[in-house]
């Protein structure tokens, strides 16, 4: 007997698959009596595809699911979320999270095939569950890969009302930029922001003597010719380590004073407010007194 892409647990039976079959690497369990096969779902883009065609036609796959497939800095979850126009009945199944969720046309986009929550809506969504700079860089990358506007944010949280996780979300909103170019540089902008410390600018440009620009610091204060840079993994190869020394030696050529960071360094605000503290100090900025 032959199966189509999709199959219940009665089909398969027919067909003399085993349950201890089914669990194998050439399957994937969809919810509750409905598998699919391997061969068509091998990533996970389209194993959701796959799932959606077991959803009410209004739900919209929402919350970390949404946020990862726009390529925000979350994990993608094990158990899709979707969100659903609430009803007296939820569907539920093993496989996948449902949300209630009353959607308006503005909350619900189209990606790579599949209906999306807005990048408004996952940022709105996802606030109660995150802390506040993580959801800054949440919010960083979805204006950086265009699924999230100014006036769309502002237009949903107008809506919010007194959705749960709205406050954080009011609070983190006018923090976001589309400059910052990774979790990391999203992660120290948002501590020296929230901190006693002038507001860094992203992506800094740095001129030779000639006026031309010919490199960028990640974050800097161009009043004090300060400049945060954050060195992530990719920077140990030999290529980008090459391109590193040309960039620091024109840096320090212009003036700055290049203050480095790696991962260790941003697990938390203290170094790097810290650290950015005695530079700037160190080129003549000094607190306000109270």
């Amino acid at each position: 007997m032959s199966l189509p892409p999709i199959f219940s647990a009665r089909s398969a039976r027919a067909a003399g698959l085993t349950r201890g079959r089914l669990r194998g690497h050439g399957y994937v369990r969809l919810g509750y009596d409905l598998t699919a096969r391997l061969d068509d779902a091998i990533d996970v883009p389209e194993r959701l595809q796959l799932l959606a065609t077991v959803l009410p036609p209004d739900a919209a796959f929402s919350h970390a699911t949404a946020a990862a497939l726009m390529a925000a800095p979350v994990d993608a979850p094990v158990r899709p979320h979707v969100a659903l126009t609430p009803r007296r009945v939820l569907p539920q199944g093993s496989d996948f999270v449902v949300h209630g969720r009353r959607l308006e046309a503005a909350d619900v986009v189209r990606h790579g095939g599949l209906r999306l929550t807005s990048g408004a809506q996952t940022f709105l969504d996802l606030a109660p569950g995150l802390l506040p700079q993580d959801l800054v860089a949440v919010g960083d990358a979805l204006l950086r890969g265009g699924h999230l506007s100014e006036a769309d944010l502002l237009d949903r949280l107008a809506r919010a009302g007194r959705t749960r996780g709205v406050v954080r979300a009011r609070m983190c909103a006018p923090l976001l930029s589309p400059s910052a170019m990774s979790r990391p540089e999203s992660l120290m902008r948002y501590w020296l922001m929230t901190s006693d410390l002038p507001e860094p600018r992203p992506q800094v440009p740095v001129c030779d003597h000639w006026g031309r620009v010919v490199a960028h610091g990640d974050l800097g204060y161009p009043e004090w010719q300060v400049l945060l840079e954050y060195e992530g993994r990719q920077h140990a190869e030999a290529e980008q380590f090459g391109r590193d020394v040309d960039r620091y030696s024109l840096m320090a050529a212009g003036g700055w004073l290049v203050v480095r960071f790696a991962n260790r360094h941003v697990q938390g605000p203290t170094i790097v407010v810290d650290r950015t503290r005695r530079a700037l100090i160190s080129r003549g900025w000094r607190p306000a007194r109270s």
